[in-house]
């Protein structure tokens, strides 16, 4: 087995002794730091290189911390001005997973950069910390390189505030296919959209 394994098994038995140890100083850490920061390297390089992640030019890592749990309503002094039904400011469950919404916060804050995946590195009772691979893509590294040059077209801009990143994916539903996935694909809202369009098919 090579090092990667070792290391990837390592992460896979997160109870054990050395694990702990290393999660509870890592939390003590991440907590000082802000909450997008760049890291020098990747807290599992197994992990980061099976995302998509090269230790060369161009590549970057972003760690960000979420707060774990629901959503809080954002209203001013905690009054909703509406029907009763939408007067609640805590309990409302967030659409997609935090892994997305992590990557939306880096690439709102680092808009040159372009989100190529991201994963799961720490928690504790009020935060998760994910990191996220980032592509800079007007570096001639990865503007020469076939295959992550597809990820310089503008076409590729934000792909996280899109859903297009494999964490957006897997909140739009479409890890699942065939009939699991009629009202899924290309999009609900575009599924809606042909089932709400009314088709008189003969000339009049």
């Amino acid at each position: 087995m090579g090092a990667y394994k070792y290391l990837e098994e390592m992460w896979r038995k997160k109870q054990s002794d050395v694990m702990r140890f290393l999660a509870r100083l890592r939390n003590w850490e991440f907590r000082q730091l802000p909450a997008v920061h760049r890291c020098s390297r990747p807290t599992r390089p197994d992990k980061a290189r099976k995302v998509g992640y090269k230790a060369k030019q161009g590549y970057c890592i972003y760690r960000v911390r979420v707060k774990r749990g629901d959503r809080k309503k954002r209203v001013a002094k905690g009054i909703v001005y509406g029907k009763p039904t939408n007067q609640g400011i805590n309990k409302w469950k967030s659409v997609r997973n935090l892994r997305s919404i992590a990557e939306e916060r880096v690439g709102r804050k680092c808009g040159s950069l372009r989100v190529l995946n991201s994963y799961w590195v720490a928690q504790d009772a009020v935060h998760k910390w994910y990191e996220v691979v980032m592509v800079d893509p007007f570096h001639s590294v990865i503007r020469n390189d076939p295959r992550i040059n597809w990820i310089c077209k503008p076409v590729m801009k934000h792909r996280e505030l899109r859903g297009l990143t494999a964490a957006g994916r897997k909140a739009r539903g479409l890890l699942k296919k065939g009939k699991r996935a009629t009202k899924l694909r290309p999009s609900a809202r575009a599924v809606y959209r042909r089932h709400s369009l009314m088709r008189l098919r003969r000339y009049r």
